[in-house]
């Protein structure tokens, strides 16, 4: 007993230059990572650089006093924290590699490229995610499905497959913010205490203008830059080389019809996700043998051939060489495999910012903020930069979510603002900016689906630009910011008076 008293004594708070030092070698190792190895910085360097900074952060803690086994047990956090996260990577994986060989993707691009037209094409893509997210809720499946096929299509229209990814995601995240299905929706109203539909209710003033910007920002650049396709001679040759690859039949998309089915009866994503690939992989070769047999390997044995070929796609993902370079970059793609260098970053990542939270690391580097922020304006631009710092540093869109939440409750109630003042702001700030950061979990994985950098379709995400742009100028000038009946509680330190404004 005496010697547990005597070890918690002996540990320290950390100081502001404990708290600097893992930040700083983030951004050293993230910035040079970036500089040597440009993009490819991706597939290895960046997760060393992270796992790196994880590692400096677990020394601080232990120079603090923490005992080696509290930074097991913040690393044993984080892992469990990213379970179903990892569980829908490798589901996506397979999906994409079991759609391809089934010939669900090949027909979402046919029918596709004769229904979109170039100069719309990016806005519809935004708007077609977006009805998608709303009535399934995940922002993960929609990009991972759709929008994979939105992307292929793009490539054989001639368009941006940046811009296209950047509709995409700016049309997921609309759906994820507004459907009560979306985990983070509920977990963010939750947080606050708040029914989900009143915070719904809230986040709809920010997301749906955010949306008509977007919406107008896509209609602008599909007007400007769409390509001249009066004579389609390239796309014409490419419908064709599909069609005479692929049996282009509306039965090719009923795995997406199971997908849709069970995402709306709320089954988990991960099992979704998992179920629509088997299906794909045992529709395959019924609706395509011919892709199947020359994808497996003639052995004779239909059974066997179709077996090893659902189960190649989905362990390595479906390859194809047509002669034709858009083709055989469209669906030669997929397999888990294919996300194991975004888990290894996602593993980096959410250890990293385990540590830098469970020893105090960002709470030191917050309370100063929350003293110094005396308007509503400065308060709501301090969470903003609380919950994007957290995405660039934490690496996960749920501790960005989660922990200003905690961190800024007290502080929302002290000041007499309603509790989806706060749930609305930290889901703009937070989880929309979460697609934006390349090794954050969100970031890489829309990068890993869609086969766009994230630093290449980042400027094209006008929503997860704008939504929390709007957030923080709401603030500023308390347009749409609710209150509670009580007057607000008197303090001292940093926040504001019942007289004070909110400017």
């Amino acid at each position: 007993m005496a010697k547990a008293r005597a070890t918690r004594r002996a540990i320290r708070a950390p100081s502001l230059v404990d708290a600097l030092i893992p930040l700083l070698a983030l951004g050293v190792l993230l910035a040079g990572s970036l500089a040597v190895f440009g993009l490819d910085a991706l597939d290895g360097p960046i997760q060393v650089a992270l796992i790196l900074c994880a590692m400096i952060a677990a020394l601080v803690a232990v120079k603090n006093g923490h005992p080696w086994s509290s930074v097991q047990e913040a690393g044993q956090e984080a892992l469990s924290s990213i379970t179903s996260a990892i569980f829908i990577l490798l589901a996506v994986g397979a999906l994409i590699g079991t759609w391809n060989l089934s010939g669900t993707i090949p027909t979402l691009v046919y029918y596709g490229i004769q229904v979109l037209q170039p100069s719309w094409y990016y806005a519809a893509a935004a708007v077609i995610c977006g009805l998608i997210a709303l009535s399934i809720g995940s922002s993960w499946t929609t990009t991972g499905t759709i929008g994979v096929g939105l992307v292929g299509i793009a490539l054989m229209l001639g368009v941006s497959p940046a811009i296209t990814a950047g509709a995409v995601i700016s049309g997921a995240y609309l759906g994820d913010k507004l459907s009560p299905l979306s985990e983070t929706s509920v977990l963010a109203s939750q947080l606050v205490k708040a029914d989900i539909y009143e915070h719904i209710k809230r986040q709809a003033w920010t997301s749906v203008p955010a949306f008509v910007i977007a919406v107008t920002g896509f209609l602008v650049l599909g007007l400007v830059g769409a390509p001249d396709v009066e004579n389609p001679v390239g796309i014409d040759t490419e419908l064709s080389s599909l069609s005479s690859i692929y049996q282009i039949t509306p039965w090719n998309l009923l795995p997406l019809a199971l997908l849709i089915v069970l995402s709306i009866r709320k089954v988990p994503a991960s099992l979704a996700l998992a179920f629509s690939a088997l299906f794909a992989g045992l529709l395959a070769p019924f609706l395509q043998p011919e892709v199947v047999r020359a994808f497996a390997g003639d052995s004779g044995t239909a059974v066997v051939d179709a077996i090893r070929a659902a189960w190649m796609a989905m362990a390595n993902g479906f390859s194809i060489d047509t002669g034709i370079p858009e083709i055989d970059q469209l669906v030669s793609r997929g397999g888990m495999d294919s996300m194991l260098p975004t888990l290894w970053l996602i593993l980096g990542a959410v250890t990293f910012g385990a540590v830098l939270e469970r020893f105090g690391l960002i709470s030191r580097l917050i309370d100063p903020l929350i003293h110094r922020a005396k308007t509503t304006g400065r308060l709501f631009l301090t969470v903003f930069g609380c919950a994007f710092g957290l995405n660039l540093v934490a690496g996960d869109q749920y501790i960005a979510l989660v922990l200003p939440t905690r961190v800024f409750r007290a502080e929302f109630e002290a000041r007499g603002l309603a509790p989806t003042m706060l749930s609305r702001l930290t889901a703009d700030s937070g989880t929309v900016t979460s697609p934006l950061v390349p090794w954050n979990s969100c970031g890489a994985f829309m990068a890993a689906v869609l086969g766009v950098p994230t630093l290449a379709y980042l400027p094209y995400c006008f929503f997860n630009i704008a939504s929390p742009i709007l957030s923080v100028v709401y603030g500023f000038t308390g347009f749409r910011i609710e209150r509670t009946d009580r007057p607000p509680a008197s303090r001292t330190g940093g926040g504001l008076t019942s007289e004070e404004n909110d400017g």
